[in-house]
Parts: C-alpha cells; sequence; structure tokens
C-alpha cells in the first residue's frame, strides 16, 4: 500500500490533531482565564510553574516523538507486528521514566524554584500548583505512548475525540475547584493543578477503552508485553534519546525566557502569561502539521519512496501557512477581544495588545522553521535534529538576553526574540534538507 503525500492526505492526517490540539488549548486558555481573574499573581505563577512542568515532562514527550517515528518507520514497511512490539517496549520505559519524573518534581522543584524566582509571591503560588500538578506526569507519559501510536500509523481522529474529552473534564473542575463551586473545596491555584491530574487520568482511562474496543490489537500485536528485546532498546533509543533532550532544551529555554520576565515584573510576568496562552492557541496549526510531516517523511522513506520527503514538506509548509495567516487576520479584528478572554483590567488589556502585534508576525515565520525541522526529525537523523535545535537554542538564548539585559527593551520588544528562533530554525532546517545526506538513514 504506497502512503499517499498529496494535500488531501495531509489535511486527512493533521486536522484531527488540529482539532485535539485546539481542545488541548482550551485547557490552557481556561486555565489562564480563570486565573486571571483570580488574581494577577495567580496568573504569574501559573506561567512559571506549567512551563517549568513542561520543561520536566518535555523528556517523555521527546522520547515519544521518537518512538511515533519508528513507529510510521515500521508502519511504512508494512511490519504491524513489530509496531505493537515497539509500543510494548516503549510503554515500560514511560512508565519508569513517569516515576522518576514525580520524584524529582516532588523533592526537587521547591528549592529550585526558590533559588530562580525572585517573588516570594510568585514563588509560593508557584511551588503550590507544582507540588499537585507533579502527579500528573505518571498519566501524561503514558497517554504521550498512545499519541505516539495512533499518529504513528496516521489514525489521528482519537487524538481530537480523546483531547475533546480532556477539555471537558478539565474546564468542569476548573471551574469547580478554583471557585469552589457545585459543593466542591475552593482550592484556588491548586484546584487548577488538581483538574489538570484528574484530566490527564480520564484520558488514559479513554484512550485504554477505544484501544480495546476499537483497535486491530492482533494486527499489532499490541498489549503482549514480551520480553525485553536489547536491539530494539536500542534503536528506540537511538532515535528516541536525542529527541527527548532536544524537547527538554527547547521548553527549558522557554522558561528561562520567562525567569529573565519575571525579573522584570510581576505585570510583564502576567502579559507574557497571557501572550504564551494566545501564541500557543495560534500555532495549533503549525504543530499538527509539523506531526502529520514528521510521520509521512518517516512513512515514504519505510516504502522507499525518499524523492517524496521535500515534496510532502514543502506542501505541508504551504497549508500550515495559510492556516495560520487565517487565524492571523482573525485575530488582527479586534485584539482587545481577545486579550479580554484573560482579563477585565483596562490597563493589562492596553499593556499587552502591543506584545500582541508582535508576535503576529512570529506566528508567519513558525510554519516554515517547525514544518521543516520536524522533517529533519522524521528522516530518523534526530541527533543531528537536536544539534541543529543546540545551535538555534543558543542565538535565541543570547537574543534574549541582549534584548533584555543589554538593551533593556519593554516587554513588547522582549518578544521579538521569537523571530529568532523562528528564522534560525526554517535556515538551519533547510539547509540541513538541502546539502546534508540523510537518504540512507536506518532506524
Amino acid at each position: 500500500m504506497k502512503i499517499q503525500t498529496n494535500y488531501s492526505n495531509i489535511w486527512k492526517i493533521a486536522y484531527p490533531i488540529i482539532l485535539g490540539s485546539i481542545a488541548q488549548n482550551i485547557i490552557a486558555l481556561t486555565d489562564t482565564a480563570f486565573l486571571g481573574h483570580l488574581s494577577e499573581t495567580a496568573l504569574g505563577a501559573a506561567a512559571i510553574a506549567t512551563i517549568f512542568y513542561f520543561a520536566v515532562i518535555m523528556l517523555g514527550w521527546g522520547f515519544g516523538l521518537g518512538v511515533q517515528i519508528v513507529i510510521a518507520r515500521r508502519y511504512g514497511e508494512g511490519n504491524y507486528k513489530l509496531v505493537g512490539k515497539t509500543f510494548d517496549h516503549a510503554f515500560y520505559f514511560l512508565v519508569a521514566l513517569s516515576i522518576l519524573l514525580l520524584g524529582f518534581m516532588e523533592i526537587l522543584s521547591p528549592p529550585i524554584l526558590k533559588t530562580i524566582v525572585k517573588s516570594d509571591a510568585i514563588f509560593q503560588a508557584s511551588n503550590e500548583y507544582i507540588s499537585v500538578r507533579a502527579w500528573g506526569i505518571l498519566f501524561a507519559c503514558i497517554n504521550l505512548l498512545f499519541r505516539a501510536f495512533y499518529i504513528g500509523i496516521a489514525k489521528t481522529k482519537i487524538i481530537s475525540w480523546s483531547t475533546a474529552f480532556m477539555a471537558i473534564i478539565n474546564i468542569f473542575f476548573d471551574y469547580t475547584l478554583i471557585f469552589g463551586e457545585l459543593g466542591m473545596p475552593e482550592m484556588g491555584i491548586k484546584g487548577a493543578a488538581l483538574a489538570s491530574v484528574i484530566a490527564e487520568a480520564s484520558v488514559l482511562v479513554f484512550f485504554i477503552v477505544y484501544t480495546l474496543r476499537k483497535t486491530p490489537i492482533d494486527k499489532y500485536n499490541l498489549f503482549a508485553f514480551s520480553y525485553i528485546d536489547k536491539d530494539l532498546y536500542c534503536r528506540l533509543l537511538k532515535v528516541s534519546f536525542p529527541m527527548m533532550i532536544q524537547n527538554f532544551l527547547s521548553l527549558s529555554c522557554w522558561f528561562i525566557f520567562f525567569l529573565l520576565v519575571e525579573k522584570m515584573g510581576e505585570r510583564e510576568l502576567a502579559i507574557s502569561n497571557i501572550i504564551r496562552s494566545i501564541y500557543v492557541l495560534i500555532m495549533v496549526p503549525v504543530w499538527a502539521f509539523a506531526s502529520a510531516a514528521n510521520t509521512l517523511v518517516s512513512q515514504v522513506i519505510g516504502e522507499g519512496h525518499v524523492k517524496e520527503v521535500l515534496p510532502v514538506i514543502y506542501r505541508t509548509v504551504k497549508l500550515s501557512f495559510v492556516c495560520v495567516l487565517v487565524l492571523v487576520g482573525i485575530s488582527m479584528i479586534n485584539p482587545e477581544l481577545v486579550i479580554s478572554i484573560y482579563t477585565e483590567e483596562a490597563g493589562l488589556i492596553a499593556d499587552t495588545k502591543p506584545v500582541l502585534y508582535v508576535i503576529f508576525g512570529a506566528a508567519l515565520l513558525f510554519p516554515i522553521g517547525i514544518t521543516l525541522f520536524q522533517g529533519v526529525s522524521g528522516t530518523g537523523n534526530t541527533f543531528h535534529a537536536m544539534l541543529l535545535e543546540i545551535l538555534v537554542l543558543t542565538f535565541y538564548l543570547v537574543g534574549v538576553y541582549m534584548l533584555i539585559q543589554v538593551f533593556r527593551l519593554p516587554i513588547s520588544g522582549v518578544w521579538i526574540s521569537e523571530y529568532f528562533y523562528a528564522g534560525f530554525l526554517a535556515l538551519a532546517s533547510w539547509l540541513y534538507l538541502r546539502f546534508v545526506n540523510w537518504k540512507e538513514s536506518k532506524i
């Protein structure tokens, strides 16, 4: 069966991920909106704590992306039984990893945050959030594995269904636990964290039930839980470990960005958290199409159709760019209305608006940079992708430091750093795909 790489099939793979990502971002939006109405301190603390949490869980996310690439390659080869064996071996690893990450968060996050966060109020609120949110890692890591499996075999509708279910659960418990509605305890920022943990546990149950009822388990040899195959683990880690480091470093750099912003003041941090939520929402199509490109690149290489790699990447870039352009255009019609979702304070809305215009331009560069970069990862040369990411992140952090510490620009000027990241990533990835020999990669 030849994998279709036309616009229609790219959209077929990407749109359920887009729907799922929209639901995921509704979770982030409601968290930010509810906490914004709670207090400015809670809003700023949520930014620090959430990015800290995701920087840690990026180790699991990176492993999941590596598993996705391997599963897509086996699927492209028609080796379906090895798909399930790869899934089971990844499960062993992610269970152990989730326990280690939970221990790290519970034991080490308070002293780390105490050292790096300037505001005592922000530290206290961040620590309250993470003490509860950390338990979600146990469920989130396995959810990432199911996501990797379904994207790897290009059956992505389940991603949208599961994330929509997660959003409904999270919004309900956000409302009831943050403000103490419907007989629930009033927990404030801890309520937002607990709502997320409940949502992650619920969606894991959803994935398990769906897979047992709707997925041909025998075809893929899922849940066989065979003895550990050391050679398979070596191949998995060869692909996944660089992606674990790469994704961890990427989110860690954004965490550093927010720490530097926090030192500018609580107002600047609150503005940046609002911008982060809007920005991530605009970026939904980018990550969805990038996942589609990643999967299709690995699948067509598995089929032996290497010449299809660059065309499918370029088609995906075009689709992603058009979607982001539409979202930016809609947002520019009434930016005050968009910002008012998160806060009713007129001064905060006015201060946030210039930053919003800055990120609109940066958002149009990301469809190019992220899709090209995920194309590099899809070839299986994840070590080279990691090196590219480290190079780009170095330029990015230098730029952030210069804008904040040397030029001392206002918060709108600081967010210009996003142009550095997107531009350098696009250039480095294009040069790699154009001039480096990646066609013989084996995974």
